[in-house]
């Protein structure tokens, strides 16, 4: 397959899109058995890791696989067990009449057309993150979760972390004092490269690597660190700058291999993301600083740690009558300090699964006709940080959001 191929099987038609507007009887309803069939556009490496999730929640299985990438379907055939249908066609898969909704796990350039088509199909859809490539993008998007008025969930699915949800309750809670900064990393030591059995399917395998699909190291792996944080401040941020560049893996990629972001909030707070591909010692981590103490999370658990009190500090009275008050000439708080944190207890197996309990928890909103937790409004905030922070990585400068630190008029 040529990159030809690839994008006029993976792109298709807006126009197919406005065809399903004004054919809505193709779509059905969610099913009212026990059973959700679902289709999938994209079971690749992730899409598949997706499927077996949803597999996991009892009374789901998929009727539909969508790939413009053939060798997809037998390896997807293995996650469903059985000899389930397959289309070249997204718009194939959306005329099925036993598909309840729809799964996208496309590369990030399309979850604008396909998420739109689904949608207008009559269906309610999963979409990876992030919402759409483009600030237009994200816009469209959102007008049409709008329109259609369908169940649409964002996936970032640390929002679901048993440890991520405990510290945002304390946090709210006020158990650390305001929190004034979140330091947040994702470092890895690989190249983020996949082996290509034909050099003609590169961009089709290897497509996070290129600007024309993807949005890089902060779209994969920023996002879920962006969309924290903006629930941790209960606001978008108003501006951000950023650095990074193609400085280590010279192999033909046009997405940084390194980069930093900070973005900042309304009431003065900030957020620093920072990617690397040439070190993981940090590995994934949030360090969420309060005035009285401090959540690091990592990817599988969450320790708080109480801030010690200092001369002319914030620290709460009832905290320092706790821990004690440094004193003493030779100032020493330059010196790092934990103390002895307090790691959360989490569930084990699947409940303590971010990946399984985002998937319940859509199919749970499919059943009980709930509006999903991570919605349009989560999903476009994070679209926008997302899109203007590449922004401010590739023009070297400050970026202010203006109106983009707002929701849009519906």
């Amino acid at each position: 397959m040529n990159r030809r191929e690839f994008l006029g099987r993976a792109a298709g038609s807006i126009a197919a899109a406005s065809a399903l507007v004004a054919n809505p009887a193709k779509a059905q309803s969610v099913a009212p058995s026990d059973t959700i069939n679902l289709g999938i556009i994209g079971p690749g490496a992730r899409g598949q890791e997706v499927m077996r999730n949803f597999l996991r929640v009892p009374g789901v299985r998929f009727s539909a696989l969508c790939d413009v990438y053939e060798p997809r379907f037998d390896q997807s055939r293995k996650v469903t067990g059985e000899d389930t249908p397959t289309y070249l066609d997204y718009r194939q898969l959306l005329d099925a009449k036993d598909v309840d909704a729809v799964v996208i796990a496309t590369p990030l350039s399309f979850h604008e057309e396909h998420v739109i088509a689904a949608l207008a199909s009559g269906r309610p859809v999963y979409s990876e993150k992030d919402m759409a490539l483009t600030l237009d993008g994200c816009d469209h998007v959102y007008a049409a979760v709008k329109r259609y008025g369908k169940p649409y969930q964002f996936g970032t699915q640390y929002h679901f972390a048993p440890w991520f949800r405990k510290s945002l309750q304390a946090i709210r809670d006020g158990k650390i004092g305001p929190v004034t900064q979140i330091y947040s990393c994702w470092h890895r030591n690989n190249s983020w490269r996949r082996p290509v059995p034909d050099p003609k399917f590169e961009r089709l395998i290897n497509w996070r690597m290129y600007r024309e699909y993807s949005g890089g190291l902060l779209a994969e792996l920023g996002t879920h660190l962006i969309q924290w944080a903006n629930e941790i401040y209960g606001a978008m941020p108003v501006s951000c700058v950023g650095s990074g560049g193609i400085d280590y893996w010279l192999d033909g990629r046009e997405v940084p291999d390194n980069l930093q972001v900070i973005y900042r909030y309304p009431g003065g707070q900030s957020l620093f993301f920072s990617a690397l591909t040439t070190n993981r010692y940090d590995g994934m981590r949030a360090c969420i600083y309060g005035t009285g103490g401090t959540f690091v999370l990592t990817e599988d658990s969450g320790t708080q740690y109480w801030e010690p009190m200092t001369p002319n500090s914030a620290v709460p009275d009832q905290l320092a009558m706790q821990n004690g008050v440094l004193t003493g000439a030779s100032f020493r708080s330059e010196l790092p300090y934990t103390g002895q944190g307090e790691t959360f207890e989490n569930p084990q197996g699947l409940e303590g699964s971010p990946d399984f309990i985002a998937c319940r928890t859509f199919i749970d909103c499919l059943r009980n006709n709930k509006k999903p937790e991570l919605d349009e409004n989560i999903g476009w905030q994070a679209g926008i940080c997302v899109a203007l922070g590449n922004q401010a990585i590739d023009k070297k400068t400050h970026i202010e959001f203006g109106d983009r630190a707002h929701l849009p008029v519906a």
